[in-house]
Parts: C-alpha cells; structure tokens; sequence
C-alpha cells in the first residue's frame, strides 16, 4: 500500500468534485440558453448537486466494506464522466419546455447532473474513510491537508473558465468538458493502487456495532455541528459573487470566492498541524472568527471600499478553513467504530444544511439585502462556539481531550 499514491488520488479527486462545482457556475447562462430552461428549471436541474451529493455520501458508507473503496472510487470517476457526456451529447429542444421530463434532452440533462451528484458523494464517501485508515496516528492533520484541494480545485475551476471563455472563446460544452481530464486522471490512477481495508474492517468492529455508534448522541451532536458549519462556510461561497458585488459597486464579486479559496488552500495545506493536538479548540476559535467575518461582511456599505471589504473577506476565510475537516477528524477519532459509515452520514448532513441554507438567504437577500443575509448566517458559528465551549469543558472535566484508539488486528 502506497500511502502518498493514495492520498494523491483522493486530492485529485476532490479537486474534480470542486471543479465541477464552479464549471457548472459558470456554464449556468450558456446551458440554459441552449436548451431553453427557465431560471427556475435550471435550479431543478442542478438541484442534485446537493441533494444526491448526500444520497451518495451515506450509501457509499453503508456500502463501502462490502465493495470496497477501490471499486467505489473508480465508480465515481466513471460516473463524472459519463455525466458530462450526457450533458454535451443531449439532443435540444427546438424551444421552450413546460416540464423537464416532457423533452429528451432536459430529461437526460437532468438525469446526468443526478448521475454527477451521486458520484460528488462517492468521491467524498471514499476519500474521508481512506485517509482515517491511511493515517491512524493524524486523522484530523491530514483530512484537513485532503480538504485543501476543496478551495484548490475552485481555484483552478474558476480561473479555467475565465481561460476558457475570455482568452480561448471556446464553448460552453468545451469549457465542461474539463472535468473529465481529473476524472479520468484519478480513476487511472487508482486501479494502479492497492486499498485497504477500512480501520473499522481492520480492528474486527462489527457491522451491528458500526450502525450502533450512528445512534450514539454525541455522533447527533457532531452532525448537527458539521450541518451548522457546512452551512456557514457553503452557503455564503454559494452567494458571494453576487452579493459581494452587490455590496461594492465595481467590484467583481468573484474575486471574492477565488481570495478567500485561496486562503484556505494555504492554511489547510501548511497549518493543519493546529487542529490535531486539540480539534475542540480549534473549532472554538474557528466559530468565534468566522461569526465576527460574516457580521463584518454584512455590515459593509458601498462607501466602504475594496480594502475594508477584503480584510472583512480574510477574517471569514481564515474562520471557516478549518470547520468541516477538522468535525470529520472528531467524528473519526471519538467514534472509530462507527468506520465510513458515520463520516459519510456527517457529510450527507452537511449538504443537506447546506441545501436548506441557500433559499434561506436568498429570501432574505429580495427581502432585507445581502447584508442582512450575511449577518443572519453569522448566527451559525455564533451557536456553534457554544457547543464546543460545552465539549471542550465536557472533555476537560475527563482530564482532556484524547482521541479513542481501535487496535488493529492485521488480518483483513
């Protein structure tokens, strides 16, 4: 087993997944105008990219030690890009359509980003339990380091649509097509690894004592604390080209996403040594930082300037990096035995919230402004500080924090 060959191919692979977010972002307008859908049918037909995204995540942990990780994850890889041969090749209407699925080729267009939400959650229903059973020693230092190639591949995702459209001209089903190329990379890749089996696999834990631990109440703790975080960090990444354009006239919006993305890769590549020792404080610290940068962000007016809001824009980058990582590096290292099963339900939870979250704010968008939206999602982290203040005085009180340890049999 290749540890560094491994966790290479889980990177690449979620850099493919955050690809695919910011392409399809960008393709949004082009794609509707090719097959002649409303707003509202486009929102329907990327609406897997979320929902399914969860429906993947928890089955592949359901699944994942009876068809292992190697198969699932090369099935991920097969998925995306069947996907975008789907979209690219789908036949258009003539005109408008009253329904997606009274036309082929809005019923295959939906069908396909169902197939590309479904393999998003294979990707992360993979990768999550590799990495824990890659690295028994420093799960939470290197799920941190594997989500860093989250903001990178919106990184390279964002400034490949800009090459794509604004230097290359080309079209939209080129610019689409993109994902294919870390798709298939990893999935070449991984049929030339050996995986093992998973740590809950390794250390005998049986699959009745796996699905126990999903009705322990600290895992409902840790999935409502991951569903509070994703939606903290998600929903607002979702909105902030508009709204940050909205709040500073002239200024592209984008940027925005692409600066603090790129504050994200930075920490969570070289500072993800911080939330192994003690993950409760981190998360703390994390919630405290990243409530005072969306309040500060709502609190923006347009004479504000660029400067304010870019320092308003970093203390919410640097407060949300480390969330979701290091609440799945919790999960893992408080309730081992809960294996794949309970990191891929954390995560389904966490897309959920965040599916929830986005009508939500933009409700209060037509309603009251973007600021207002922004300030509302600071309550998030506001509730989510509290928690781990209770755990963090909970673990004290057992003499501190410390992660469980499973003793691995070697067998398997």
């Amino acid at each position: 087993m290749n540890k560094r060959a491994l966790f290479a191919v889980s990177s690449i692979s979620l850099v493919t997944t955050s690809m695919s977010f910011a392409l399809r972002g960008d393709v949004a307008n082009a794609m509707s105008a090719a097959f002649h859908i409303t707003n509202e049918q486009l929102g329907l037909v990327f609406s897997p990219a979320f929902w399914a995204f969860a429906v993947g995540m928890v089955a592949s942990g359901a699944v994942i030690d009876f068809v292992g990780m190697r198969r699932l994850h090369v099935l991920s890889g097969l998925g995306y890009v069947f996907a975008v041969l789907m979209v690219v090749l789908a036949p258009r209407p003539s005109g408008p359509v009253v329904s997606l699925f009274d036309n082929t080729g809005t019923t295959i267009l939906y069908v396909a980003f169902l197939i590309m939400g479904l393999s998003q959650g294979l990707v992360e229903g993979v990768i999550n339990p590799l990495t824990v059973t890659v690295y028994p020693e420093e799960k939470t230092r290197r799920l941190i380091m594997l989500h860093a190639w989250w903001p990178g591949g919106q990184i390279i995702g964002g400034l490949a649509a800009v090459l794509m459209t604004r230097v290359l001209h080309a079209s939209w089903q080129v610019e689409l097509s993109l994902i294919m190329i870390p798709a298939v990379t990893y999935v070449a890749l991984a049929l030339t690894q050996r995986y093992p089996a998973t740590e809950r696999v390794q250390s005998n834990v049986t699959t009745k004592e796996m699905w126990r631990e999903a009705l322990r109440p600290l895992f409902l703790l840790f999935c409502l604390c991951n569903g509070l975080g994703s939606a903290a960090e998600l929903g607002p990444d979702q909105w902030f080209p508009k709204v940050m354009g909205d709040l500073i006239p002239g200024m592209q919006g984008v940027l925005f996403l692409v600066y603090t993305a790129g504050l994200m890769f930075l920490l969570r590549t070289f500072a993800s040594g911080l939330s192994q020792k003690d993950p409760i404080v981190t998360t703390v610290v994390c919630s405290v930082v990243t409530c005072i940068g969306l309040y500060w962000l709502g609190s923006l007016r347009p004479g504000d300037g660029a400067v304010i809001a870019f320092v308003a824009a970093t203390v919410f980058g640097v407060g949300k990096t480390f969330f979701v990582p290091t609440m799945l590096g919790l999960a893992s290292e408080q309730l081992p035995r809960g294996g794949a099963l309970l990191m891929s339900i954390m995560g389904g939870c966490g897309m959920l919230a965040t599916a929830v979250a986005l009508p939500v704010m933009g409700e209060r968008i037509d309603e009251l402004g973007p600021g207002a939206a922004l300030q509302m999602m600071a309550l998030l982290p506001a509730a989510l500080g509290v928690i781990f203040v209770g755990l963090w005085l909970y673990y004290r009180s057992r003499g501190g924090y410390a992660a469980v340890r499973l003793p691995v049999s070697g067998g398997h």
